[in-house]
């Protein structure tokens, strides 16, 4: 039976995890912390990186974002990392964690750690005029929040 540990990793290491393995996002720009699954081999399976709300109107200095979580396929990585982001958060004092699926993903490895559907949000651009910003497609398709 393979064993797992989990451990900080930085966002460089996150990220080139992210560009190699994400199935449609990219790399973020920044986050509070990062953390990676590790197998019994030291082989890095998987990463979340989290940070602080995109949607400026849920940034309450409590709540945070799960921005990105991505693994190699390893089975049950996605909600192995989702379960220890929610425990930390609660340790470090969060009071809400929460993220987002695209609209035709199944959501399974949420439900399996016990999240909540908390809505769906329309894809949109966040550009404004006078703060131009550069956007993935994902981005302007819709997707549902979740609350772990």
């Amino acid at each position: 039976m393979i064993g797992y540990s989990y451990r900080p990793v930085s966002l460089k290491q996150a990220n080139e995890f992210v560009s190699n393995h994400h199935r449609h996002n990219k790399p973020v720009a920044g986050h509070k912390f990062s953390i990676g699954l590790f197998d019994d081999e030291n082989k890095l399976v998987g990463v979340a990186i989290c940070g602080r709300p995109v949607a400026r109107m849920l940034d309450d200095g409590l709540t945070l974002e799960i921005l990105r979580v991505c693994t190699d396929g390893t089975r049950n990585a996605n909600s192995m990392l989702y379960s220890r982001v929610k425990k930390i958060a609660r340790v470090m004092g969060y009071k809400k964690v929460l993220t987002y699926t695209l609209k035709e993903e199944s959501g399974a490895s949420l439900k399996a750690v016990g999240a909540q559907k908390n809505g769906t949000i329309k894809g949109r651009e966040w550009s404004r005029e006078k703060r131009k910003r550069v956007f993935q497609d994902v981005y302007k398709k819709e997707k549902i929040r979740w609350i772990l």
